[in-house]
């Protein structure tokens, strides 16, 4: 089969001829039909997020937003049978252990993640093994496709399940900070649950694209005092703040325009600047009795929810998709994102 291995940090991405993976007795084997090209994969690329242990051994091939159909499957599957068509969590969880039984594999004690850890391959290929498939496939339904699931694969269900951590009401104040993948699809079901809803970032054609998604409101951080604004359009605070993209600006900036008894949700990991460490003013979160939470993926369970409110047409993550390309153009995407050229998902649909 054909896939794009990151041989160096920071060089170009090789297309390699490699062996078809084989299941074990509890696995799946999956062909991608579409797998996105996500900035955390990026972040594998440049070689961040040692202090957090996604620095995988190189070569190694990275992906972890994909939907595809059941190829072949182990003696010991009982749930999936070739044909099926499938999508799985960007984290790959062990059923087993005290976070899998209580219902958030988003939190496995051998939590992996496809692409960012050494020895589980990801999905810039023609075929992934999934280990564990019971468990961690996720059956589609029939009229969400397989260019969906790959949309929905990381980005969108990571925004998500940010919005379901923020608790977020029908006619909260919700202010998303970053308007990129995660932040426009945190935006886009934060307009579907009926809050209402300010994009926050620095480039003003994102921020037009976050209006089409339903934002009532845009605040561009680098012309304008991100605080005073948000506290002024909502006079006295943003309910919840979301930030989507883990730079120290992003994270103080939606601490402090929250109203009292707000609620801060982190779903952006740290760059390399940060190191995975923000000072955050605590006395002001505690005065103002302010919840800071942190919101990893999506778990296994939720995904019913989230798929159910694609299937009923209320969310449209294929809406996010900038553009589809074939697996030899991921280092023109990679260069993208390295000038934060891209607007949206870009989908690998071409493999050959």
């Amino acid at each position: 089969m054909k896939a794009a291995k990151i041989i160096h940090h920071k060089k170009p991405l090789e297309i390699q001829t490699v062996s078809d993976p084989k299941p074990g007795p509890e696995d799946a084997v999956i062909k991608i039909e579409a797998c996105g090209v996500c900035r955390s994969d990026w972040h594998a690329w440049q070689g961040d997020w040692s202090w957090i242990g996604l620095s995988p051994e190189l070569p190694i091939t990275p992906g972890h937003e994909f939907g595809g159909i059941v190829e072949e499957v182990g003696k010991d599957v009982k749930s999936f049978r070739p044909g099926d068509r499938v999508t799985v969590p960007f984290h790959s969880a062990c059923g087993r252990c005290e976070y899998c039984k209580k219902g958030v594999p988003n939190l496995c004690e051998d939590l992996q993640i496809y692409g960012l850890v050494s020895g589980l391959e990801g999905g810039y290929a023609e075929y992934i093994l999934i280990r564990n498939a019971d468990f961690n496939l996720i059956r589609l339904p029939d009229n969400v496709d397989s260019l969906t699931a790959a949309a929905v694969g990381c980005r969108y269900m990571t925004g998500y399940h940010g919005i379901v951590r923020g608790n977020v009401k029908p006619g909260d104040w919700v202010a998303v900070h970053g308007a990129g993948g995660v932040g426009l699809s945190a935006i886009q079901v934060a307009n579907a649950l009926g809050a209402q809803v300010i994009a926050v970032d620095i480039d003003d054609q994102k921020l037009e694209i976050a209006k089409q998604e339903g934002a009532v409101a845009t605040v561009n951080a680098r012309k304008e005092s991100v605080s005073e604004a948000i506290k002024e359009i909502t006079k006295g605070g943003a309910h919840v703040g979301l930030d989507a993209l883990g730079i120290k600006d992003t994270v103080l900036n939606s601490v402090s325009s929250l109203r009292k008894r707000g609620r801060h949700v982190q779903v952006g990991l740290t760059t390399s600047e940060e190191g995975g460490f923000v000072s955050l003013p605590v006395d002001l979160i505690t005065a103002a009795e302010i919840e800071f939470v942190g919101s990893l993926g999506n778990p296994h369970p939720d995904y019913r929810g989230l798929l159910s409110l694609i299937s009923s047409g209320r969310l449209n993550p294929k809406r996010l998709i900038e553009r589809e390309v074939h697996l030899k153009e991921v280092n023109t995407v990679f260069d993208n994102m390295t000038q934060y050229k891209t607007k949206g998902f870009n989908v690998i649909t071409s493999f050959r």
